[in-house]
């Protein structure tokens, strides 16, 4: 048994579950809201990775730092979402932002989201009709979580790699080699980290590969003792740990500030 459940998009309709839209674009960050109102899957409520997903950054602590647990689990009851209720979340960027919901949901003790196979647009390829404008959420009451299982600062990551671990950058090869370096101040990659690219999880579709396919994308790595998944900000590498959770490593962790929060440590330490 699996908590990282895909859902295919003919199946989406007339169930208990509450869709989440997840899209985002890094580049305009209000495209994907607009996007949303323009026309969404009918029902579906809208969290924004700025707003909702993440909190504003700081000195450190990465690009995009999680917001405090309790005040995440009141975004969700907001759109009525409690510790059991069934969710399924999209995007259209190969579950990059879906993914980040799915990571912080199940590692605050949240039924794990199941993530839609082809995102927005493959629900609309398999013939959905959506709806625009806003949704008006029923919202629950606010569960009391804990803190998110499985995120490691910068200083467990030191530790955990001391101690042997497997760190994995989910950023593309050119941006591991550092290369091509647009989003932050510093090029390159932790020291020791091996790379497995986010975006080889799916095909050209947005569809997640099979499981044996992605055994081997993964492949020796899955017999590491430990695994700590980073990216650039603590999205993208979510996707990896979703990949890792189908393939039997739910135990991997997340770097949450990842590259972003690590290179910013650099220059007092030069």
């Amino acid at each position: 048994m699996t908590d990282a459940t895909l859902v295919e998009p003919e199946t989406i309709g007339g169930g208990e579950a509450v869709i989440v839209d997840c899209r985002f674009d890094l580049t305009r960050p209000d495209a994907g809201r607009e996007a949303w109102l323009a026309g969404h899957i009918p029902g579906a409520v809208y969290l924004d990775l700025d707003r909702e997903l993440s909190v504003p950054r700081g000195e450190h602590g990465g690009r995009h730092p999680l917001p405090a647990p309790q005040d995440f689990a009141a975004t969700l009851a907001r759109c009525g979402i409690d510790l059991a209720t069934p969710v399924i979340a999209y995007d259209d960027s190969g579950f990059a932002i879906a993914g980040r919901l799915w990571w912080m949901m199940r590692a605050l003790g949240y039924r794990p989201p199941a993530l839609l196979n082809g995102g927005y647009s493959g629900w609309l390829a398999a013939g959905g009709e959506p709806e625009a404008g806003e949704v008006a959420a029923t919202a629950c009451p606010v569960p009391v979580v804990g803190d998110y299982a499985g995120r490691l600062t910068i200083d467990d990551v030191r530790s955990a790699q001391a101690a042997g671990a497997t760190l994995v950058d989910a950023r593309a090869p050119d941006r591991y080699r550092g290369e091509n370096e647009t989003m932050d101040p510093v090029a390159g990659h932790i020291p020791g980290a091996e790379n497995r690219f986010w975006g080889d999880a799916t095909d050209d579709s947005g569809r997640l590969l099979d499981n044996a396919a992605l055994a081997a994308h993964w492949g020796e790595l899955l017999e590491a003792d430990r695994l700590v998944a980073y990216c650039g900000s603590g999205v993208s590498a979510c996707i990896n740990l979703f990949t890792l959770a189908r393939l039997g490593r739910g135990d991997a962790q997340l770097y949450a500030g990842s590259w972003s929060d690590w290179c910013s440590h650099l220059p007092a330490e030069a």
